[in-house]
Order: C-alpha cells, then structure tokens, then sequence
C-alpha cells in the first residue's frame, strides 16, 4: 500500500482549487493511488452544516477538514483538501498535525476573480452587498512558504497540473509516472 498523504489547496474563492485538486486526483487514481477530496463547499454541506462565515466557524471548518485528511491519510490515503482556508494560523497548525504534508497556494489577481466569477458574487462583496467576503471584506492570509505556488491566471490547469504532479514527485510523496512502487 502507498502512503497516505494530506495535499493542501488554499487560495481565493474561484482562483483554480477545485480544478486543479479534481484534475489530480484524477490522475493519480489513474496511477494506482487511492485518493479522496475533501472540496470546501461540499465539507461546508455536509460536515460544517450550521457553521457560519465568523473567524471562528471558519477556523472550525478548517480544522474538521484537517482532522478528516490526517484520519485518510494514516490509512494510506491521498487526502486532499480544496478549501480557502483563510487563516495562516489554522493552516500552520493543520500542517504540524500531519506527518506528510504538501501545500499548493493557488494564486490569483482580483481582478481575474471577478472576471471569472459566473455568480457574481465578487461583485457583490466590492459593492458591500455581501459582509465578511474572503479577499475583499475579511482578509485571506497568504502562505509564508507553501511547497508550490501556482499563478492560475498564468498558466492552464493542465500546466498547473504538471508542475504540480512533478513538484510531488520530487518531493517523493508519489513515483514518477512508469517508475516502479
């Protein structure tokens, strides 16, 4: 059985986590590992329910996925997390929790989150229709040193995804793609 291992996405909402977590999850599945992802509106739906968008709801979230990927990932599961996480702190202390842990800081300007954002709500926090909005009205704190950085409004998911896939490999959480186990 492979290790397990707690592959972290944190970034501004619409900034590329969920793609990039489900194009890799995707790949390493196809490469024999098995691999669960924790997307933060669906923990906020089904493990976070009632939790609102206070620091502290926030942080509890956060350390319920945290708890969850350290459980997957003692049993030999990829783990990974696609959520804001906003707070430093949380993240800092999520990662002393866990024995192997990789952090991707998905990048990206404002104003290409606004572009891209189909719901609009990016909008609507700059317009100061929706209070307590990560990025805009409360404050997302950027990793110090992440394992790798990916600029989304620089690169494709695809290329994103190599960068990662190879950043993983070298950091020898996963075999290159035809290197034996």
């Amino acid at each position: 059985m492979s290790e397990g291992f707690t592959l972290w996405f944190t970034g501004l909402s619409g900034a590329g986590k969920s793609t990039l977590a489900n194009l890799v999850a995707g790949e390493l599945r196809r490469r024999g590992h098995r691999v669960e992802v924790l997307d933060g509106d669906e923990v906020r739906t089904n493990l976070s329910k009632g939790l609102g968008f206070s620091k502290e709801d926030r942080d509890t979230n956060i350390r319920r996925i945290g708890y969850v990927c350290k459980l997957l990932a003692r049993n030999g599961v990829i783990a990974i997390s696609a959520a804001i996480s906003p707070y430093r702190e949380v993240r800092d202390e999520i990662r002393r929790q866990h024995e192997r842990f990789f952090e991707v800081y998905v990048k990206c300007p404002l104003d290409t989150l606004v572009e891209r954002d189909v719901k609009g709500l990016y909008r609507k926090a700059l317009k100061g229709e929706i209070a307590n909005f990560t990025g805009v009205s409360d404050p997302y704190e950027e990793p110090f040193s992440p394992e790798l950085v990916i600029e989304s409004n620089r690169e494709t998911p695809q290329q994103s995804l190599e960068r990662l896939l190879q950043s993983l490999e070298q950091a020898g959480l996963i075999f290159a793609q035809g290197a034996g186990r």
